[in-house]
């Protein structure tokens, strides 16, 4: 018969919880980017719904600077017509 040769009983051990815990933390970040990728989303739908008020606004009012304080504007001394892209 063959003998089977096997490390301590604390070893093995020591290597399980490791091993729980990288699997865990390997899971975390899988559940973050997944989350990171969602918000990525919906950064891009609020950055596109600016791009579009940006053109409603300068069909309004022309090339202005606006202060998002009160609401106030004063006119900028370039044309360039603000584009979605």
């Amino acid at each position: 018969m063959e003998s089977t040769n096997k490390i301590k009983q604390d070893q093995l051990e020591t290597i399980r919880a490791q091993q729980k815990d990288l699997n865990t933390l390997l899971n975390n970040i899988g559940v973050l980017e997944s989350q990171k990728h969602s918000l990525l989303h919906k950064l891009a739908d609020v950055n596109k719904s600016i791009d579009e008020f940006k053109v409603e606004l300068f069909d309004e009012y022309g090339n202005v600077n606006i202060n998002i304080e009160d609401g106030s504007y004063s006119e900028m001394e370039t044309t360039q017509e603000p584009t979605t892209e």
